[in-house]
């Protein structure tokens, strides 16, 4: 027991280091969407009360915390032995993960603007943040940052592979998010943008929390140590495929089990049940960290 009492001071001060190095990547991070926003955020958020504009952040803060947390992840391959070894290592550590935050940050910014032109493409999705302040397309903004935040973190987490694997197999899960967007819109009765336009929060959170649950399928599609092309295109494609069965399934069976006294899809689109959504979204959230932990 005092020895492990012993190795956890020892790494404690490493710990508070990242925590340090964690913060100034949001100010950075922070820095980076205040440039490429045509809008003043601090102003939206305290100025105007603007909850749209505040939710979004949020997610892109939370974005941003899961690409340095997967940077973390990144083991130091080549150890340095000259007496000072230790010291040596833990600063390219260091170094390393601050280049792969920084590369995330990047990678989450021009993503956003991506998959808004892609996934919420009938609209301007400014417009409906900033001057209709649209807490349901916000929602969505939410849930698709915090679904790249998580793929980023997977393409870069774990070893064997390096700044191409990582790059291919982030663009992959890209294309597997917007499908799925795609996917989603088409299997629902009801047009997923008439209805967030109209600011239906209720169909924007489902649809946010559907990302998010997609995004776990991701990471746990690119997570972990490179194999080998083969064998991780054949393993991402696996989840991929699986990911899209499973939380369609689900949401068939929370009308049929969850909630048979109520029809989801009305309960979304006409009546606009905010619980129902975070429902639907705790449900496919739930089951995709299950499929993360359980495979």
């Amino acid at each position: 027991m005092i020895e492990a009492f012993i190795n956890t001071l020892e790494f404690f001060p490493r710990g508070l280091v990242y925590v340090g190095l964690g913060l100034v990547i949001l100010l950075l991070a922070k820095v980076s969407n205040d440039l490429m926003t045509p809008h003043r955020i601090d102003e939206e958020i305290v100025g105007k009360s603007n909850t749209a504009i505040a939710l979004g952040l949020s997610g892109y803060f939370a974005g941003v915390i899961l690409v340095f947390a997967g940077a973390v992840f990144q083991p130091l391959t080549v150890a340095v032995n000259d007496g000072l070894g230790f010291n040596l290592e833990f600063g390219a550590d260091v170094v390393r993960v601050l280049l792969y935050s920084l590369a995330g940050i990047v990678a989450l910014n021009l993503s956003r603007i991506l998959m808004d032109r892609l996934v919420l493409f009938k609209f301007s999705v400014q417009k409906e943040l900033v001057e209709d302040q649209n807490v349901g397309t916000a929602a969505v903004e939410f849930g698709m940052q915090v679904a790249i935040g998580l793929l980023i973190a997977g393409a870069i987490s774990g070893s064997g592979g390096g700044p191409d694997t990582a790059l291919a197999f982030f663009g992959m899960g890209l294309v597997v998010l917007i499908l799925f967007a795609l996917f989603y819109d088409l299997t629902t009765p009801f047009s997923i943008h008439d209805e967030i336009e109209k600011n239906n929060t209720a169909v924007g959170v489902a649809l946010g929390g559907n990302l998010i649950a997609i995004g776990l399928v991701m990471l746990k599609a690119v997570f972990g140590d490179f194999v080998g092309w083969g064998a991780s295109i054949v393993e991402f494609l696996t989840f991929a495929i699986i990911g899209f069965v499973l939380l369609y399934v689900l949401r068939l069976l929370i009308d049929l089990v969850l909630l048979p006294s109520i029809k989801v899809s009305d309960a979304l689109a006409v009546e606009r049940n905010v619980g129902v959504a975070f429902i639907e979204s705790t449900v496919v959230i739930g089951a995709a960290l299950i499929l993360f932990f359980a495979i």
